[in-house]
């Protein structure tokens, strides 16, 4: 029974052996493979054939404040509220206290020199009464204007034996180190130098302010001017206006302005001039920091340049298709048209992207539609 059951066994292995060798020469790889997917763009493209057309001369400027300035104080101590809470947005008016340090202590010093002063005012009237009896009256009335919460009376006017007399009993000397002491006092506060709003803060109140320290930015809001880059061939026939438009980015009229200066630094890149224009704004119409605004003149020039709409145009650039890729060019804005832009810079035939764009990619693989 033993001896069957062995060669049972034995006939079994060798059978199973056999079977699993077999299926491994029969069986055939199945190759993997990978499916890769290009990351493709479509953008709307059209291509541009550069034309004469006749234009007003125009370039385009930014909005900046007439005075732009750094808060800071002279001297150290805390920081406290002025007359409205300091946050960027904020406007404020002329002679308005912006910030205070804390002066208690230069309060009591002052007070206890013009008590000091008072002093040898009083010491020395029995001598007054002696020598220039008719002058009593003036040092008693000046004695009497001192006051630790008010400013400084003027000195009376003495003859130059009195002046000397004074002199000789340090009340001259003191009185001007107390009048010195009042226009430190000042130190200890900030007032606004003109009607504006605040840009930035970069301290708020309890913090301890040194000198120097800038603590805020203000901006002037009464009195804009604009920056306009203008090359050098248009540059006569904007320096010939008495006074020029500004229009908004719809087209609308919204300030005049005349050239203030004209920089002497020429642009190597653009060959164009900074030309800087004071501002002032037409009747219903606002001005604001920051703001970009077309410059017109009354005078026509024929150019050749590319007619498109304003979603291609970003920051002064067009980003063009090239082959698969997108590669962004300079150009100049020359002229508007309600909802569309004359620019210059642009080779004939360049596929222009008409949509604005994001971030560009540059592993993607742009194709560009038609329009």
């Amino acid at each position: 029974m033993k001896r069957s059951q062995i060669i049972l066994f034995v006939i079994f292995i060798v059978l199973t052996t056999g079977i699993f060798i077999q299926l491994k020469i029969n069986q055939k790889e199945q190759p993997k493979t990978l499916k890769t997917e290009d990351n493709i763009v479509f953008v709307p493209v059209n291509k541009i054939v550069n034309k004469a057309h006749t234009l007003k001369l125009v370039s385009y400027g930014q909005v900046s404040p007439n005075r732009e300035i750094m808060v800071a104080f002279k001297i150290q101590g805390k920081l406290k509220k002025g007359d409205l809470s300091m946050k960027p947005g904020v406007r404020f008016t002329t002679g308005q206290i912006l910030y205070k340090l804390e002066n208690l202590d230069a309060f009591y010093t002052l007070a206890a020199r013009k008590s000091s002063l008072s002093n040898l005012i009083i010491v020395s009237l029995p001598d007054i009464e002696l020598d220039f009896p008719d002058q009593k009256d003036k040092w008693i009335a000046y004695l009497n204007s001192i006051s630790p919460s008010s400013e400084m009376p003027p000195l009376p006017n003495m003859s130059t034996k009195e002046k000397m007399f004074m002199m000789n009993r340090n009340v001259i000397q003191e009185h001007y180190n107390v009048i010195s002491m009042e226009v430190r006092m000042a130190d200890y506060l900030y007032t606004a130098p003109f009607n504006g709003t605040v840009l930035d803060i970069y301290a708020e109140p309890g913090s301890i302010v040194n000198p120097g320290v800038q603590i805020a930015k203000i901006a002037r809001t009464d009195e804009y001017e604009v920056k306009v880059p203008i090359q050098m061939k248009d540059l006569d026939a904007f320096k010939g206006e008495t006074e020029t438009h500004f229009m908004n980015s719809e087209g609308v009229a919204i300030a005049t302005g005349k050239i203030v200066r004209i920089s002497d630094v020429i642009n190597q890149q653009t060959q164009s001039a900074d030309v800087y224009y004071s501002v002032k704004e037409l009747d219903g119409q606002k001005i604001y920091n920051g703001m970009f605004v077309n410059v017109c003149t009354n005078k026509k020039e024929t150019k050749k340049s590319a007619l498109l709409p304003r979603t291609a145009i970003k920051n002064g650039k067009v980003n063009c298709l090239n082959g698969t890729k997108i590669k962004p060019i300079e150009v100049t804005i020359i002229g508007t048209v309600q909802d569309s832009i004359y620019v210059t810079g642009l080779p004939d035939y360049s596929s222009v992207v008409l949509s604005r764009m994001g971030n560009i990619d540059k592993k993607a693989i742009y194709k560009g539609i038609k329009r």
